[in-house]
């Protein structure tokens, strides 16, 4: 019986998602630019870093959908997960598998799939 309870509610709370509000960058440009590889990511590291608060509690599927998949996306304990976004060229333009110091934006994920911190960093969480 509470079981029938319990379920609506998982899907009420799982439906109803922060959506960001990512103005003032072009994601077609962002998208397209995989990598950072062609610059124009570089040109919106200080916009980046003015919305991290925003970003803090939207879901990855909708990071997905605004963002594009992440350049590398990482598994980390107790079910979370960082997706990494490189924001200038580096080694891992010339060889994906290349170890790269290039400046990243690293966003982690709690087990519910909600966005709970953005970093700016180089390279890839340790």
């Amino acid at each position: 019986m509470k079981i029938k309870y319990i379920l609506p509610m998982f899907f009420l709370a799982t439906a109803c998602t922060k959506q960001p509000k990512l103005e003032g960058l072009d994601l077609e440009k962002w998208k397209a630019d995989k990598g950072g590889c062609s610059g124009e990511r570089t040109k919106n590291i200080e916009k980046l870093k003015s919305l991290k608060e925003e970003i803090k509690g939207v879901s990855s599927n909708d990071i997905d959908d605004y963002l594009g998949r992440p350049d590398v996306q990482q598994l980390a304990d107790r079910n979370q997960e960082y997706y990494i976004y490189f924001l200038e060229k580096g080694k891992h333009c010339e060889t994906l598998q290349e170890k790269s110091d290039a400046q990243s934006m690293v966003l982690r994920f709690s087990a519910m799939g909600m966005a709970t911190e953005a970093t700016f960093q180089r390279g890839v969480p340790k």
